[in-house]
């Protein structure tokens, strides 16, 4: 099998020779500000970047990083200050610079490949967009829910139009299999599981369902950065290819996800500098690699980290990984055969 054939018999939930493996990072060093960068400045920064890390690495599957375009580009976002401001939010055109300029990334990004894999594009939720871009930040965006669930509804709906929009066009124009979309539980004891479904869940969904009409493929991300804490149960409606969460701060691991989710699941490795991948010794991290797979098994799961791996990380440590899985199924095949 190919890589690409590889990861999508396993988003398929099949049987595979060996569990797929993939990791990223960013690729400047300050991706939440990367904004501020030139257009020239970004994609050389990522392009290059990526360039690097897939000669390096040669992974199954990645992520393309979409750092530059965090913000999104509407100054109203930035002025609101009660309920009734977010109804300034009216959304782009549909040939709107934010769009064509990721299109454009995207490509650059998968000319990069030197063989045929499966890429996901990174697409933020509408509300972690809007909650970057409040003057009060996320705590604002939970007063704001409480004030006024509809009126955050609606202008979620807005900019998931947006999103929904360039998850089709990244799809159909770029090449990329799918989205890869993060989302997280907003920190903030205020806003409930029933206020989450009422206010953040429709948006979030329409991105995703997006998406799949358009045949692509998606994982959904449940963000555990930082340490954020995510109830993953609010999640498991959510119509997605694979699932991906911090197992080590959640401490869900990769089997109990898979019956709670029941689909394919992404992950496994602690993706900070604390975890095994980053600073464990070789036989460390074939023995965590065997003990992921003989916990999770070896249909339906992708081999990966809790959310992006530091910057630093040697690319040696994740094609550990890899080589851990290769030997784990190398070493099952005499008995599936048997059996």
């Amino acid at each position: 099998m190919t890589k690409r054939e590889l990861v999508l018999a396993a988003l398929r939930g099949e049987k595979v020779e060996r569990v797929p493996v993939g990791f990223w990072h960013h690729f400047v060093k300050d991706e939440l500000h990367a904004d501020a960068l030139t257009d020239s400045e970004i994609a050389e920064a990522n392009v290059a970047g990526h360039q690097q890390f897939i000669q390096a690495v040669a992974p199954d599957f990645i992520k393309l990083m979409s750092d530059g375009y965090f913000r999104y580009p509407d100054e109203a976002l930035e002025q609101v200050q009660t309920p009734a401001d977010l109804a300034q939010i009216k959304g782009l055109s549909e040939n709107h610079p934010w769009f064509t300029k990721q299109v454009a990334l995207v490509r650059r990004q998968r000319e990069q490949f030197v063989e045929e894999i499966v890429s996901f594009y990174n697409i933020f939720s509408p509300a972690t967009l809007l909650k970057w871009q409040l003057p009060g930040g996320e705590k604002q965006l939970a007063e704001l829910i409480v004030a006024d669930p509809a009126a955050v509804a609606q202008a979620l709906q807005v900019i998931a139009k947006d999103l929904a929009h360039l998850a089709q066009l990244v799809i159909q124009e770029s090449g990329t299999e799918g989205i890869y979309f993060s989302v997280q539980n907003l920190q903030d004891s205020r806003v409930v599981a029933s206020l989450y479904q009422q206010v953040i869940a429709p948006a979030e969904k329409s991105v995703l369902k997006a998406a799949e009409a358009v045949a692509g493929l998606t994982v959904l991300h449940i963000c555990g950065y930082e340490g954020a804490q995510n109830d993953l149960t609010w999640y498991l409606d959510y119509p997605a290819t694979a699932v991906n969460w911090a197992v080590t701060v959640e401490g869900v691991s990769l089997a109990t996800g898979q019956r709670l989710f029941q689909r394919p699941v992404l992950g496994g490795f602690n993706n900070t500098t604390a975890g095994i991948l980053y600073q464990g010794s070789q036989e460390e991290v074939f023995a965590e690699t065997r003990r992921l797979l003989q916990e999770a098994g070896t249909q339906g799961v992708l081999l990966g980290a809790d959310c992006t791996v530091p910057l630093a990380t040697a690319p040696q440590r994740l094609d550990w990984v890899r080589e851990a899985a290769i030997a784990y199924g190398t070493a099952l095949a005499p008995e599936e055969a048997v059996s």
